[in-house]
């Protein structure tokens, strides 16, 4: 019997990822064979980004391919563009199923639906009145290591630049022993890292009146025997105080690789932002941080080139990123998305500042970088090996607890191991070093 084949192409985050493998598990439980997006197939599944109009300009794009590549295939748009614009996807001749971002859980029956029927299943609904946790899981993933475990959805922020509110909602929360169960399940099967992801992740538990819900959750996890490493998405500053850096410390499996999302070294444009803090408050965390872990690695957002950011304030975030140290920033040349307060803007800033504002940023973050990256030549960290280089396959490539990447020269199989290794030197984006070969200390890692 032939099965029944499926491609499910992805844009955007994490969570995006998450709810495509979620989709895809779904699929297989009904008999599909998952197939490359190159190949050819049956149902072709576009899961849509929309944060900026390069999302959405991508999406048209990758639905058109699609198209092209399987004219006869069942086409499904879901996620953050169909959510928000379901007219502009319904009007793309050739599309068969459009859903939004609260009803992924259907995806099989709306696909198998329009295999029976000429006309187009159309089932984007409003946040309006039904608030509830889309009812969606994994039991693997393509990495064997590291496992992304989605715990919340929605927003309540309302960041001045961004869409993503409208297009998923008010924060719901996922119940802990769904969560709990998952992650077990994922240990059992060879995972040793989990990463927790969802849209506002620090929002967790807030639906239902539970402001230390991510603590008690990461204490749980905590527990779990056989996990090694428990990691966090992107993080509110404003979640943050001096008693949630401890309780979050005393976590012994977490990784001490906190992602605080700072977007500006300006307090005048955090404000515009809509932020929830000032850099002042950004600095303390930083402190209160490195007080318990001096080597935590902290990474970042910048957008450079918000409405109205004088050269003046540009200069605040160039000062704020180098007298901080992060280990990583990801810079973003700010992008008008239409519904937002800030495409409103008439202070907009020409493209060519934002260019040049942005290579000045990567200048400071690649300085910073390798300088973090070198405290740790002459120590001994714990790696997780995930893959050997396809460059040379003596060499291994691992991750630290700080998301740090290290090759090292090994004839053993340390694959989903982790290892003890003594870092002798950094290269570009690598620490390279030599596993430890001594039974008694290797014994911390098992």
């Amino acid at each position: 019997m032939s099965h029944k084949k499926v491609a499910i192409s992805t844009l955007g985050c994490k969570v995006n990822q998450y709810e495509t493998q979620a989709m895809l598990e779904m699929f297989e439980k009904e008999g599909y064979r998952a197939v490359d997006e190159t190949d050819e197939t049956d149902v072709f599944v576009i899961n849509t980004c929309t944060v900026t109009h390069t999302g959405d300009k991508k999406s048209r794009q990758l639905i058109r391919r699609a198209l092209k590549k399987n004219p006869n295939a069942i086409i499904a748009v879901v996620g953050c563009y169909s959510q928000l614009e379901p007219e502009e996807v319904e009007s793309i001749d050739g599309v068969d199923v459009i859903l939004g971002t609260r009803n992924r859980h259907r995806i099989v029956d709306a696909v198998e639906s329009a295999m029976k029927s000429a006309e187009k299943t159309v089932d984007v609904n409003c946040y309006d009145k039904e608030h509830f946790y889309e009812p969606i899981s994994i039991e693997k993933q393509s990495d064997m290591t590291r496992a992304y475990v989605k715990i919340q959805d929605g927003c309540n922020q309302y960041c001045s630049y961004c869409i993503i509110p409208y297009a998923r909602g008010p924060v719901r929360s996922r119940r802990t022993d769904e969560i709990i169960d998952e992650v077990k399940n994922l240990v059992n099967k060879g995972y040793q890292e989990v990463v927790l992801t969802g849209i506002h992740l620090t929002s967790f538990g807030k639906d239902k009146m539970e402001p230390e819900a991510l603590l008690g959750l990461l204490k749980k996890i905590d527990g779990i025997n056989s996990l090694k490493r428990i990691r966090l998405g992107s993080l509110d500053p404003a979640w943050f105080n001096s008693e949630t850096v401890a309780k979050l410390m005393s976590c012994n499996k977490l990784c001490h690789h906190f992602h605080l999302s700072l977007q500006s070294g300006s307090d005048r444009i955090l404000k515009k932002m809509n932020r929830q803090y000032d850099t002042n408050k950004y600095k303390d965390i930083l402190k209160e941080i490195r007080k318990h872990d001096p080597d935590s690695a902290i990474t970042t957002d910048i957008i450079t080139g918000f409405p109205g950011e004088t050269e003046k304030e540009f200069k605040e975030t160039c000062r704020f990123l180098d007298e901080n140290g992060f280990s990583e920033v990801h810079i973003f040349k700010y992008s008008p998305r239409k519904g937002t307060k800030a495409a409103e803007d008439p202070n907009q800033i020409s493209e060519n500042i934002k260019r040049e504002r942005s290579e000045i940023l990567h200048e400071i973050v690649e300085k910073n970088k390798s300088e973090y990256m070198k405290r740790f030549v002459g120590k001994t960290v714990k790696v997780i090996f995930e893959q050997t280089s396809s460059e040379d396959p003596s060499l291994m490539i691992g991750h630290t607890a700080e998301y740090l990447k290290v090759k090292v020269v090994s004839d053993k199989d340390c694959l989903k191991k982790m290892r003890l290794v003594y870092i002798s030197h950094q290269q570009d984006d690598y620490l390279f070093g030599n596993i430890i070969y001594d039974k008694e200390k290797q014994e911390i890692c098992d």
